[in-house]
């Protein structure tokens, strides 16, 4: 159930990347945003559109150029990274694409990790919590199993159990489907969807995919660093409705790649009968769309 506390609040965020000098990129730009307790939120975009540096901003992982931002009611943008470690571990819980597990550990030791480095676990509770974390998430089976004994979707669930394991205010996910296969991203949306319903666990996810942002309650769409409003959205679509590419002056333009290719050939004393065919092709093609 969504609440009115806040988990996350940006307010003006931005956040610039120097190359050099005075040349710079901007990765976000003026982002205003607030997660409730509760809410699964949705961050989706084109590549290069700030996804992640946005999901490192909220997981304290990156700081801000400019702007604030507040995490579980604590204003973090000047905080050290001691202080900033210390409330990754004990506030936030991550799940990565690529699962980020210790190979050396169990699927246990994974999970009792985070636990027993706030020492406020003893090892036995560490222990005792990480089996029913493993149990919640579906894998009881896997305790003793290092991370290379397991398939790819166990693995973001023994990644999901160890996120879970000092009770965080928030869960970041960043494409947390990408690299398991098809039954085991429904089995993982499914446990998702599960967590945040029935145990009120708050979810920020960063993903292309459009199956996993129908678990969101909101959708936050970001384009060249900008959070991007459904109203801007339409218009977008609209403007690019608007854009046709003539086939008739690509194929035309792509004759003369071909007048190039065939030079080329000829120079070298080498067969040109697949640039005559495909010359044959297009002029085929102009004929019937230039009459």
């Amino acid at each position: 159930m969504i609440s009115n506390e806040e988990v996350v609040r940006l307010i003006d965020v931005g956040k610039k990347y120097y190359l050099s000098g005075d040349v710079y990129v901007d990765a976000l730009i003026d982002i205003n945003m607030t997660i409730k307790a509760g809410e699964v939120v949705i961050v989706m975009g084109p590549s290069g559109s700030g996804k992640t540096t946005l999901m490192n901003i909220i997981g304290t992982l990156d700081r801000p150029t400019s702007g604030r931002v507040i995490i579980d009611g604590v204003d973090v943008t000047d905080k050290d990274e001691n202080y900033l470690s210390r409330f990754r571990l004990e506030r936030l819980g991550f799940v990565f694409q690529q699962y980020n597990l210790i190979s050396q550990l169990t699927a246990l030791e994974n999970v009792m990790l985070p636990m027993l480095l706030t020492g406020r676990y003893t090892r036995e509770e560490a222990m005792e919590k990480a089996r029913l974390l493993l149990d919640l998430v579906g894998i009881p089976e896997v305790v003793n199993k290092r991370p290379n004994q397991l398939s790819g979707g166990q693995q973001q669930r023994v990644a999901i159990a160890r996120a879970l394991a000092n009770d965080p205010s928030l869960v970041i996910m960043d494409e947390p489907t990408g690299s398991i296969d098809l039954a085991s991203s429904y089995l993982i949306l499914d446990l998702v969807r599960l967590l945040n319903r029935y145990l009120g666990v708050t979810f920020v996810i960063a993903t292309h995919n459009m199956e996993v942002a129908s678990i969101g309650g909101r959708i936050i769409y970001l384009r060249g660093g900008r959070i991007i409003e459904e109203s801007d959205l339409r218009r977008i679509k609209e403007e690019f409705g608007r854009l046709r590419v003539d086939p008739v002056v690509v194929a035309k333009s792509y004759l003369r790649v071909l007048d190039i290719e065939e030079r080329r050939l000829r120079r070298l004393g080498l067969d040109v009968t697949d640039v005559e065919r495909r010359r044959n092709s297009i002029n085929d093609f102009l004929g019937k769309h230039e009459s």
